[in-house]
């Protein structure tokens, strides 16, 4: 299995391949070419950043029975799909900020899929053949927004919605791995990934019929039961099968008074 991300280093960011405590530098990010520079870099020197740069960001719900249980809705029989912008993605150890203090907003772990290929009418037999790699995600929801509107993609796609990383990893298995999720240390989520209703390459075919995935475009493939509200101050942990948990914590967002009113400020995370 090989790791791959983002990096920093004082202003600059570059793509690299992580082997033990060593990054190796990559020409270009890792889902267009696998193609070293010959320079390593420690990775204790380095701030680890969001690892992906989507050009769509897809999400799947009610994917495990626990959940659909636990939201009181129904199996819909295919997978349920729809948008998340990537400017809601978020870095290991970024803050989430929290849009709307007073609304229920909740935490959600789900395995997420970087696709590597140009995918059109994949088959389910043909689709992994599709994937570079495999991550761990967060899809945090404003659920009193999920109530009011029959659209998904505002309660879920404000900035700093999607934490996802800390890193992308290669040639893994994910058929049957486990998924879980911490909140300030208590086990909140977990189960394996084998229950999924609809499995990863399934999720890929069905995708594909109706839009064109481009390499280093991202699924997030559902949350299992034990979904729950955060609050600021709040810290998360998300693990997959033993991988380095995605770590982030949560704050109220900054309100700008504008004319009289106010809004939300942009995250600068």
């Amino acid at each position: 299995m090989k790791t791959f991300g983002r990096f920093r280093s004082g202003n600059e960011f570059f793509y690299g391949e992580l082997r033990g405590d060593e990054v190796h530098r990559l020409l270009q990010p890792y889902w267009i070419e696998v193609q070293l520079t010959g320079e390593t870099v420690p990775l204790a020197t380095l701030q680890i950043d969001v690892p992906v740069a989507p050009s769509k960001l897809v999400a799947v719900g009610l994917n495990y029975a626990d959940h659909i249980a636990e939201m009181k809705r129904n199996e819909i029989g295919a997978p349920l799909i729809w948008f998340k912008a990537p400017s809601s993605l978020l870095a290991h150890h970024g803050v989430i900020e929290i849009a709307f203090p007073e609304h229920q907003t909740d935490f959600e772990t789900e395995l997420a899929v970087v696709i590597g290929s140009h995918t059109k009418n994949v088959s389910a037999e043909d689709a992994l053949d599709h994937v570079f790699g495999y991550t761990v995600g967060l899809d945090i929801t404003d659920r009193d927004l999920q109530k009011q509107e029959k659209q998904f993609g505002r309660c879920k796609s404000f900035d700093s919605y999607t934490p996802i990383g800390p890193f992308v990893y290669a040639d893994a298995d994910v058929r049957d791995v486990s998924i879980k999720l911490w909140q300030n240390g208590e086990l909140r989520q977990g189960t394996r990934t084998s229950r999924m209703i609809h499995p990863v390459a399934q999720i890929i075919s069905f995708a594909s019929q109706s839009l064109t995935l481009l390499p280093g475009d991202v699924i997030l493939t559902g949350t299992p039961a034990g979904v729950g509200p955060i609050q600021a101050g709040d810290q998360l942990e998300a693990e997959i099968e033993g991988w380095p948990r995605l770590c982030n914590s949560v704050a109220n967002a900054q309100k700008i008074s504008i004319g009289g009113g106010e809004r939300t400020a942009p995250n600068t995370i």
